[in-house]
């Protein structure tokens, strides 16, 4: 009932291998994306001279956690994270984050929608020669979306709210044939949704890739994700060093899924969805609007599996603005300086965007609720860096004044080591079922969902596992594809 669908529609296939074969597009395998190895060696000779935002189909071969980290050129080597020392994080644990900054885009979302787009591309499903694709989205996905589509030569319409940075309007307006911002903030999917639906009702021929239900999203991240977490693990950890769990703003839901695949590997560790205090829908049925740009709430993803969830946690958007402030602030950085916190790591905070400073504010948060050891390691993501968001530097100058070193002071010993473990609740069965429920009013009320399909998410053994299952009938949709393309 779950499964991607992968039926064949021959006319559009063959429309869409035409258009690939025009723009020069080889599609990358998740085989490949894992394991980079695997590329065909003329196409990293063609990376060798390739800039990594270039929109060129040869950036697809990018879509991997293993790029060099370099601007230009740049072919691959192991996954890109970095390993937070206690002087920063003020816990024993060790805490290590995935590095999102060097996909193409800046943002690890460009695979999610990757996972979103081929399937139906490969299948026939969607035509880029004659339909528009939409991607809805708090920021980074509808930015990924567009790229792909830019590959295409296919229409784009991407969508996001109108309190998203500048850079990221800036950037699309440059790359999507259309870009739609709708009312509010992170918080507000609904009038995403709601323009969806009025798109559909236009009579225009367009596909909605809807990261928040396709289960392309939890795929990659599943797969993609969840292997290279593996492999940073294996890399880590010590003899006597255990892996403990692995924190995520639930955002889409996309990327939780690689702690599905973790848990299938390591069957002790956690799932620790994280939101903000601001909006506190899975804590506490909420609602509301906060700053933690790229994460959307008031609902529950289709894709979230819920059942496999272990701990919420919702962080305080105020502590992620003063951190923020902190980290790329000259006289933040000056302070951390002073506090012990080591230069190579000073110089990597730019690394972390707002939802990868929630995403470590979550790590520390569980770590101190489970008081873990300096044996015990968490894992996060940082979805895209602060390159995204260097205007809202100057805004908050402009908003609350210079940031002196007494802000410097208070926010690495109030926000930072001062993270609580309240607004914190372990998920009994009662409660995750109770989070589960929440998706009735959005998806099945709203959306167009089946009340049997919601029912299959909860009681059905195999409903995620099918899912899981299907990459290599992809992968092989894909080889196809390129063979019929005839590029390689």
């Amino acid at each position: 009932m779950a499964t991607i669908d992968l039926t064949v529609h021959p006319d559009r296939l063959e429309r869409a291998v035409q258009r690939a074969r025009e723009r020069g597009i080889i599609i990358p395998t998740f085989a490949q994306m894992k394991d980079p190895t695997r590329i065909p060696e003329k196409i990293r000779e063609q990376l060798k001279q390739t800039g990594l935002w270039d929109v060129t189909p040869v950036n697809l071969f990018r879509i991997t956690w293993k790029n060099e980290p370099k601007p230009f050129g740049g072919l691959f080597g192991g996954v890109n994270y970095i390993e937070f020392p206690s002087s920063l994080t003020g816990v024993p644990a060790r805490i290590i984050a995935l590095v999102g900054k060097w996909f193409p885009t800046g943002a690890h979302k460009v695979g999610a929608a990757f996972g979103c787009l081929v399937p139906r591309l490969v299948t026939g499903q969607f035509d880029p020669t004659s339909q528009k694709a939409v991607w809805p989205s708090t920021g980074n996905y509808c930015r990924g979306g567009a790229y792909d589509s830019a590959l295409l030569g296919c229409q784009s319409i991407a969508i996001l709210p109108e309190g998203m940075s500048r850079e990221r309007f800036e950037w699309l307006s440059r790359i999507a044939g259309e870009v739609i911002a709708t009312p509010g903030s992170e918080s507000n999917v609904k009038e995403i949704f709601d323009k969806c639906w009025e798109l559909r009702r236009s009579g225009e021929d367009l596909m909605i890739f809807n990261q928040f239900e396709e289960f392309g999203n939890y795929l990659w991240h599943y797969e993609v994700t969840g292997h290279a977490m593996e492999e940073v693990l294996r890399s880590a950890l010590g003899s006597n060093d255990a892996y403990r769990g692995v924190a995520l703003t639930t955002g889409s839901a996309g990327t939780i899924a690689s702690g599905d695949y973790l848990k299938q590997v390591y069957p002790t560790s956690k799932i620790i969805a994280s939101e903000a205090l601001q909006c506190p829908t899975l804590l506490q049925n909420g609602f509301g609007a906060h700053r933690i740009e790229g994460i959307g709430d008031k609902h529950v993803p289709w894709i979230h599996n819920i059942k496999n969830t272990d701990i919420v946690v919702a962080i305080d958007d105020n502590d992620v603005v003063k951190i923020m402030r902190l980290f790329n602030e000259p006289v933040g950085q000056e302070y951390l300086q002073r506090k012990g916190v080591p230069v190579e790591t000073i110089e990597k905070l730019n690394l972390l965007g707002f939802s990868g400073i929630a995403n470590v504010l979550s790590a520390i948060k569980f770590a101190k609720y489970y008081e873990l050891t300096g044996n015990d390691v968490v894992l996060t993501v940082l979805t895209d860096s602060m390159e995204l968001y260097g205007t809202r530097i100057e805004e908050y100058r402009e908003q609350f004044g210079e940031f002196t070193p007494s802000d410097a002071a208070e926010a690495f010993a109030g926000a930072l080591h001062g993270v609580r473990t309240d607004a914190l609740i372990e998920l009994s069965y009662a409660e995750r079922k109770r989070i589960h429920n929440l998706k009735y009013y959005t998806w099945v009320e709203q959306q167009g969902k089946t009340y049997e399909e919601i029912q299959a998410q909860w009681y059905d053994p195999n409903y995620w596992t099918d899912i899981q299952r299907q990459v290599g009938e992809i992968d092989a949709k894909i080889e196809a594809f390129n063979r019929m393309v005839g590029l390689l």
